[in-house]
């Protein structure tokens, strides 16, 4: 088990992509959402090191990995697929967990139904929820580029390498976008109904974890923020109807609970595994 924090680099697609792997443990790949970098989850990573081999990267264009050509899902999750293909050259001792926070849980649920590897679980931090709508409307788009303008500015400025983040604000946007498509299912151009992403749950076979907030857009008492936790709650609900093996754990905060409440996902993550181990027993 590795003890010491090791750092190497996997190039896919002409991105070179920064890995450390570090902690005693079972092996655990964190992958982390769309603006964050595992810099700013260097908390719940500390944590979950005392009892776990932590795989942690940035995505193409966030932190210390570098830009790409093409800013999609699915250049996005080929950037996983790489990670997870040089980690199975290294021999992991056992099946890894994969985490992903927003973005990044859809990464792995993706990866998960499609891969023909072992994998011992994933543990879904606010993210892969088949909501029953996309949260962005017609009416909600100069509000969401305003948005991603503003947070655009400030990452490409940050003066932290390691936390900086340099996709534009359309490139942001169109991201979000199709992460709503994939999520509900429904295009907002055509309004035109799919599957979404709950039908890639059906093609999962290992245990599935869901910790998710409770006020996912904040706790403002405006209609938009009202809406947005009502769909959050409501597509969490209808995922766990469907499959009522995922287990759910709800934390009353927003979306950034990663951060705000790393303690209690650590703690969560750790007796998600033990009591695996006693039903197994």
């Amino acid at each position: 088990m590795a003890t010491t924090t090791d750092r190497h680099t996997v190039t896919h697609d002409g991105v070179a992509i920064p890995v450390s792997r570090g902690g005693t443990g079972r092996p655990l790949v964190l992958c982390p959402g769309l603006t964050s970098t595992q810099a700013e989850l260097s908390g719940l990573i500390g944590l979950l090191r005392r009892d776990h081999e932590v795989v942690s990267f940035d995505l193409r264009g966030h932190g210390h990995t570098s830009a790409g050509e093409e800013y999609a899902f699915e250049a996005f999750l080929g950037d996983f697929r790489a990670v997870m293909t040089e980690l199975g050259r290294d021999g992991l001792t056992e099946p890894p967990v994969l985490v992903g926070h927003s973005y990044g849980a859809d990464l792995i649920v993706h990866y998960a139904a499609e891969s023909s590897g072992p994998i011992a679980g994933l543990v879904l931090i606010d993210g892969a929820n088949p909501i029953p709508a996309p949260f962005i409307t017609a009416a909600d788009l100069p509000g969401f580029r305003a948005l991603w303008e503003s947070v655009a500015r400030e990452r490409q400025l940050v003066a932290d390498p390691a936390r900086r983040v340099v996709l534009t604000a359309q490139e942001i946007l169109e991201l979000n976008l199709e992460v709503d498509r994939m999520r509900s299912g429904i295009d907002l151009d055509t309004a035109v109904a799919g599957s979404g992403i709950i039908d890639r749950y059906r093609s999962i076979g290992c245990p599935i974890s869901m910790i998710m907030s409770t006020s996912m857009a904040g706790d403002g008492d405006d209609a938009g923020s009202r809406r947005y936790n009502r769909l959050w709650r409501a597509g969490a609900e209808r995922l766990v109807r469907q499959f009522p093996r995922i287990a759910t754990t709800w934390l009353d905060a927003d979306h950034g609970l990663v951060v705000t409440h790393a303690p209690e996902i650590a703690r969560i993550i750790r007796d998600t595994r033990a009591a695996r181990v006693r039903q197994s027993a």
